[in-house]
């Protein structure tokens, strides 16, 4: 049997917490971090007590304002946010060598090599268990840095993702080797990292609600709704995935993400004020392309498919979709990108939103070619980007018109 060593820590309802540290009378109220209800942008996190209201991450300011009136709303501290964050990994880094960020507010742990300091036996008469270790992690960020988190622990990155969840609010999940498929079986079909809402109408219609069923369905049904990507969804509702942090193609997660499925990857951003200057949004065209390539990378796929959303001041919506040779590099993306905005763009108005969509995903080998040099270069930056997150490394250049385009300096 294989030991349960990899472990999901999620922090609790993250920026709305690190409010209350640094104001206590927050603690026990419905809290909105985003901005003033009303102007324009998303919530971007809210505490469980304005989410009884039905206030959700990624919903307007406006529909939340109409749904919790009386909730305290504050702006995003996006800086504090970030130095709190890498307290919290330097408290995890005490306890294990092999760190992944997946988010500001969640990251991974591998515990291999690490078994004689961190027994797994669930013997009660044995101190050093991995379960009882993390348990003293959390403990330790609560004491340290005021702030609550959940944390799963299972054979599996994904396993150990659903375990976090399942934990929350604040506990710890063991989820031992053998039992995946029982504790599955009962839950919905959404708590599968992958299986966004998209995928869920999908099975839905096929009768399957839960992931019991998912994983009792013949392969060759499932093909019919999920195509290449079934085999995946069969084997991760049945609780198996990969231990390999890098390359758990099942497991993502985004916060300012909408649409998202098993099929498709996009990602949007709305201005706080409408924008008619060319420079700025090629600029953001151009990290929109970066995020989306560099989360194609981690499942492991590339786009036959690239989508351009443009939404202007009026609420109007513009989609331009085009056709390209498979790929998930942003250096490749942005050019098409590119072109799609400027054949779109109506230079009279100002854009609120923009966006851009991977789809007809596939799946393609990680090893790298012993002499492609995007590729070398990729792996690098990624690999960077899951020590010390997502912000480590960005592209420079794609901010004006020129023809150099997009560059890693």
């Amino acid at each position: 049997m294989s030991v349960p060593r990899i472990c999901c820590l999620d922090l609790d309802t993250f920026f709305v917490s690190v409010e209350r540290v640094l104001d206590p009378s927050l603690e026990g109220k419905p809290v909105v971090v985003g901005g003033r209800p009303g102007t324009r942008g998303v919530v971007t996190a809210c505490s469980y007590e304005v989410r009884a209201l039905g206030v959700r991450s990624g919903m307007s300011l406006a529909e939340a304002g109409r749904l919790a009136p009386d909730a305290v709303y504050l702006p995003v501290r996006g800086d504090t946010y970030g130095e709190y964050a890498a307290q919290v990994r330097k408290i995890a880094g005490r306890y294990s060598p092999v760190i992944q960020v997946a988010s500001i507010d969640e990251l991974y742990m591998d515990f291999a090599g690490c078994e004689r300091l961190y027994r797994t036996s669930r013997d009660a008469s044995n101190d050093a268990t991995i379960e009882r270790t993390v348990r003293g992690m959390t403990a330790a960020i609560h004491d340290e840095l005021g702030l609550p988190s959940s944390a799963g622990i299972a054979t599996s990155r994904s396993m150990a993702k659903i375990g976090s969840g399942l934990a929350k609010p604040a506990g710890v999940l063991l989820v031992t080797d053998g039992s995946e498929a029982a504790l599955l079986a009962p839950l919905p079909v959404r708590k599968l990292p992958g299986i966004g809402p998209v995928a869920e109408k999908k099975l839905e219609r096929a009768g399957l609600t839960t992931l019991g069923q998912v994983a009792a369905m013949p392969l060759s049904d499932l093909r019919r709704i999920f195509g290449a990507w079934a085999e995946h969804v069969k084997e991760g509702a049945r609780g198996l995935g990969s231990s390999d942090l890098s390359r758990d193609r099942l497991a993502f997660r985004e916060h300012d993400v909408e649409g998202d499925s098993v099929g498709s990857i996009s990602n949007e951003r709305t201005f706080r004020a409408d924008v008619g200057d060319s420079a700025t949004i090629e600029s953001q065209l151009c990290s929109l392309c970066e995020r989306v390539c560099w989360r194609a990378r981690r499942r492991g796929v590339k786009a036959r498919t690239v989508t351009l959303k443009l939404r202007y001041s009026n609420f109007q919506t513009l989609t331009r979709s085009r056709t390209i040779a498979p790929t998930c590099s942003e250096m490749e993306l942005y050019p098409v990108i590119k072109d799609l905005y400027l054949g779109a763009r109506d230079r009279r108005r100002r854009v609120r939103l923009l966006g851009v969509g991977l789809s007809q995903l596939g799946l393609f080998d990680s090893q790298l070619p012993l002499f492609d040099d995007d590729r070398r270069r990729d792996a690098t930056v990624d690999a960077i980007r899951d020590r010390f997150g997502y912000d480590a490394v960005r592209l420079a250049g794609g901010t004006g018109g020129g023809r150099s385009g997009p560059r890693r300096d």
